[in-house]
């Protein structure tokens, strides 16, 4: 007898393929992860799906966001631009956390829960997903009025 798939069995899934995928960049470009290394992150489409630019702009970036992909196409082929906030050009090194995060949206679409963000930069970086989360809240803070 077999057993029908529910919703949240698939969540369970993606977030065990998430974490994994994390844990898999963490191995490859690990243990820390620069500015260079999320370079070659974006160009590897066995961490990032389709190409991937980062570009420090605010202006497509809602009030209090650091970071936000965006498709620039009609097909995810075409890429994405993952618009961070221009706070952070003077801060390159708190930037893969922040691109990362986005990453998932990008291999995963809307289907991916920020859960899933979480546990796939946490793992990437090779941090306690709740450090992970403090350094996006503290990011946060830094552009929040």
């Amino acid at each position: 007898m077999s057993k029908t798939l529910t919703a949240e069995d698939a969540r369970q899934s993606l977030g065990t393929h998430v974490a994994a995928k994390g844990a898999e960049i963490f191995a490859k470009y690990g243990p820390r992860i620069g500015w260079k290394a999320l370079m070659r992150i974006l160009e590897d489409r066995s961490c990032a799906r389709y190409p991937c630019v980062v570009k420090f702009d605010s202006a497509l970036l809602l009030p209090g966001e650091f970071a936000h992909a965006l498709p620039r196409g009609e097909l995810p082929e075409d890429g994405f631009t993952v618009y961070v906030h221009p706070w952070f050009m003077a801060q390159l090194e708190t930037v893969p956390a922040m691109v990362l995060y986005q990453l998932v949206l990008v291999n995963y679409g809307e289907f991916a829960s920020a859960e899933d963000a979480e546990m796939f930069g946490a793992q990437a970086l090779g941090l306690d997903r709740e450090v992970y989360y403090r350094q996006l809240c503290e990011a946060t803070d830094q552009i929040s009025g």
